[in-house]
């Protein structure tokens, strides 16, 4: 399948580029592994912050507060028992959880194979000659964007990341920047343009192509 073609400075070239079928003309069967490489995405990328105090982390409560018999209330050795309001809490996040999804290799392959028909499909796919900003200056980038019809969520997919291309478009809250071989479900299915550069399509095709 074919789309269109721009040059670097944002202008419709004269060939357009053929896409890869194997890559971004799948048929999308399975939407319960799209779901679960999405969720495996978020799952990967949570912090483990959340810790709680047991009652024998909690300082204090060393002294017995009323004698065993006699009193006519419930025993209790420490004010810091879990039923007591400022006591310990049971069962709470330790710090040590793994919130972590595995995926298999080719299962990722294949979800992200979907996710990029489901673009292409939608014609979210852009293709450009390559990104470059001189000076690397955001109105630079915003200018070309705006050129190739890509004013909304865009996901750049680059062959490698470089100083000036990252400079120029990390102000910008709209626009995410990755590199070919970090291409996930995630991102391709959050984008409303996926501008890809034709040597990060190169990597795609190799990547992704030949039913990997």
């Amino acid at each position: 399948m074919a789309v269109l073609n721009y040059t670097k400075s944002g202008t419709k070239a004269t060939t357009a580029v053929k896409l890869d079928k194997e890559v971004f003309d799948v048929e999308v069967k399975n939407h319960e592994l799209l779901k679960a490489n999405y969720v495996a995405y978020l799952a990967n990328g949570r912090e483990n912050l959340a810790v709680t105090k047991t009652r024998g982390l909690i300082r204090g409560g060393g002294k017995k507060p009323w004698r065993q018999k006699g009193t006519g209330r419930a025993r209790f050795g420490s004010s810091r028992n879990p039923i007591w309001r400022g006591g310990g809490i049971v069962f709470g996040p330790t710090g040590n959880e793994n919130y972590s999804h595995k995926i298999h290799k080719s299962a990722k392959r294949v979800a992200i194979r979907q996710s990029l028909s489901l673009a292409s499909s939608e014609g979210k796919v852009i293709i450009i000659e390559d990104l470059v900003f001189p000076k690397s200056k955001t109105k630079e980038a915003i200018s070309l964007l705006n050129k190739i019809g890509a004013t909304k969520k865009t996901l750049l997919v680059v062959a490698n990341k470089t100083p000036e291309t990252e400079r120029a478009v990390n102000n910008l809250s709209n626009v995410k920047l990755i590199q070919a071989n970090y291409l996930n479900v995630y991102d391709s299915m959050n984008a409303d343009h996926i501008v890809i550069t034709h040597e990060a399509l190169k990597i795609v095709s190799e990547w992704l192509g030949s039913q990997k």
